[in-house]
């Protein structure tokens, strides 16, 4: 029997573009993938961070689930843990469990009469006005939009996070293109197609640091609320969706879950790539609640942590940085959660429907700092 071997190609940046993340792979069959099959994907996917697979449609919830747990066979449990079942949590209204295989979720929009096992399912994308402090006008919403939140795909509490994230365009709605605004005092705009995903590369954004931040970065940790996306709950969002206003709207720790010290997680600012040994700054700017420095000092000023995350930050989310992947049905894409930071990008139609199947669990390492 003939060994069949991937090909990977890199995909093209549009014009005016500097991504240089993202490829194409294609020639395997997912369902049966070979030890030598998987490991050549796995290098894709930590050269490249954000990896396509074109003509998906069959792929199993079983194998999607199976496929993302190579990537960590001692990783079981979903991404969030019991995020889900918090009716608090700003993550609750969005996804939805396939009973049948409880590692995949489905996410989207509008009304699925029935799908693996869920019936009469009404799925909400999320829509910037629930979380921004201020939103585009409802008469402009279908022509315009914003980054929702740019985000880790992680619990941030008690769990580490995922590797990698698998998701799956069942159905994808056709056409429509949008505008996203930035709406932070500069004039930057992004064309982008209806229900986007949008990835910046952590990467370029330590590369994009000056010398003196790099050195901080390397040397410094953030340390994450417990419970955070109940903490954050009722706070809002920057219009570029890259981090929070300090309104003092958090929930006090006596609001919140009971809490366990040992639990609370604190990571390296930045992420080595265990293939490359390239290093990310991966922070989740609106979960964050503290930096410790070399020095010992702990900078503990919410303001002042998220002004410092945000300056580091804000330069790699500007158009020419950012991959808006052009979503059809069939696509499968991975992308290296430990090297990327993305965000929900659109606004449907109550009529428009969209139905993707999402998997990513908690790893069983934490990420390894410079």
């Amino acid at each position: 029997m003939a060994i069949i071997t991937p090909t990977v190609r890199p995909l093209q940046p549009p014009p005016g573009s500097s991504i240089n993340f993202g490829a194409q792979v294609d020639g395997l069959d997912l369902e049966n993938l070979t030890d030598d099959q998987f490991a050549a994907v796995r290098n894709a996917l930590y050269q490249h961070h954000v990896v396509v697979f074109k003509n998906q449609s069959k792929l199993s919830p079983k194998a999607q689930y199976e496929l993302t747990k190579r990537f960590d066979p001692a990783a079981d449990n979903y991404g969030h843990g019991k995020t889900l079942d918090a009716k608090r949590s700003i993550l609750h209204p969005d996804l939805k469990t396939i009973p049948h295989q409880p590692q995949v979720q489905v996410i989207g929009n509008g009304f699925v009469p029935s799908y693996e096992g869920l019936e009469n399912i009404q799925l909400k994308h999320p829509h910037h006005r629930t979380f921004h402090k201020d939103h585009i006008p409802d008469d402009k919403d279908y022509d315009f939009t914003r980054f929702y939140r740019w985000h880790i795909d992680a619990a941030l509490y008690d769990l580490y996070p995922p590797m990698v994230t698998t998701l799956l365009a069942v159905e994808v709605p056709k056409g429509r293109r949008q505008t996203l605004l930035y709406d932070d005092g500069s004039d930057e705009t992004l064309d982008v197609p209806l229900g986007t995903t949008a990835f910046v590369s952590g990467e370029n954004m330590f590369d994009l640091l000056s010398e003196e931040d790099k050195e901080f970065v390397k040397t410094s940790k953030v340390e994450y609320a417990p419970h955070p996306y109940i903490w954050m709950s009722q706070a809002h969002s920057l219009s570029t969706g890259l981090g929070l206003h300090s309104e003092g709207l958090e929930l006090p720790e006596s609001d919140l879950p009971p809490i366990d010290e040992k639990k609370i997680m604190k990571f390296p600012m930045v992420w080595k790539n265990p293939v490359t040994g390239k290093l990310a700054l991966q922070i989740h700017p609106s979960a964050v609640r503290k930096i410790h420095c070399a020095d010992g000092v702990v900078i503990d000023d919410l303001a002042t942590v998220r002004e410092i995350v945000y300056k580091m930050q804000r330069p790699a989310i500007s158009p020419q940085h950012v991959y808006a992947h052009d979503w059809e049905e069939g696509d499968l894409v991975l992308f290296n959660n430990r090297g990327v930071i993305h965000s929900v990008v659109g606004a449907f139609k109550p009529d428009e429907v969209r139905l993707f199947r999402q998997c990513n669990l908690a790893a069983s390492e934490a990420p390894i700092g410079a």
